[in-house]
């Protein structure tokens, strides 16, 4: 299950999962864009519960928060991603670096866009140009205030997790990637920006699967 995050849409994860069907392997992309943190969590679980094995499940930047709250999952990956404890919010812990904050654009009905071409820069500045302006096209408005959501549950602390670095990030700051970093299981580090799914797709499928080949016989809900 992949997890997008804020201002994104399941088509960003468009070539993962193209790798990941073409191996023979089930994806799950659920929609976010609720409004709230509660609401983006409540869909995911509802995904979650749909399926009949515990899935491994992907979360993205602000996906992460919302994975952190969930159910049901048999291991945890964190791309470049809020690993939160009680209390905490991604706005809380830094939230987005001071150069996505000025690609950030108020709208007239209070959510939030990104500006194109500051966009591309912070979000796909490792990608290559026809990708990155793909990816700047699917970019969607965003509701206020997910990123100050605190999750309810915090599932980091029972279930297996896995957390991505991404060294070159322009959107989340790396250090505190790896001080979130140090609540999971295991910790690998890209050479990386923030958005790996369009720049370098085969590095996430690749995890995946080995996370999938290492998972132990999957138990039916």
């Amino acid at each position: 299950m992949l997890v997008h995050g804020l201002y994104h849409c399941p088509e960003h994860f468009a070539m993962v999962a193209e790798r990941l069907r073409t191996a023979g392997t089930k994806v799950v992309v659920p929609e976010l864009h609720r409004g709230s943190l509660p609401a983006d969590t409540a869909a995911v679980q509802a995904a979650i519960d749909s399926l009949q094995e515990p899935p491994i499940v992907l979360g993205h930047s602000y996906g992460g928060s919302v994975i952190t709250g969930v159910r049901g999952a048999g291991h945890l990956v964190y791309l470049a991603a809020f690993v939160l404890d009680a209390g905490e919010s991604a706005a809380g812990l830094g939230g987005a670096s001071p150069q996505l904050q000025d690609a950030i654009n108020p709208e007239p009905d209070g959510s939030t866009s990104l500006h194109p071409d500051r966009a591309v820069d912070t979000l796909y500045s490792d990608c290559p140009e026809p990708l990155a302006a793909w990816a700047v096209g699917l970019l969607r408005a965003q509701a206020p205030g997910c990123g100050r959501g605190v999750p309810q549950r915090h599932r980091w602390k029972h279930t297996p997790s896995t957390y991505v670095v991404c060294a070159q990030d322009r959107a989340i700051d790396p250090s505190l990637q790896r001080k979130m970093a140090t609540r999971c299981t295991e910790v690998r580090e890209w050479q990386a920006g923030h958005s790996p799914f369009v720049g370098q797709p085969d590095l996430i499928a690749q995890l995946l699967q080995e996370l999938l080949a290492a998972a132990p016989p999957a138990q039916a809900r």
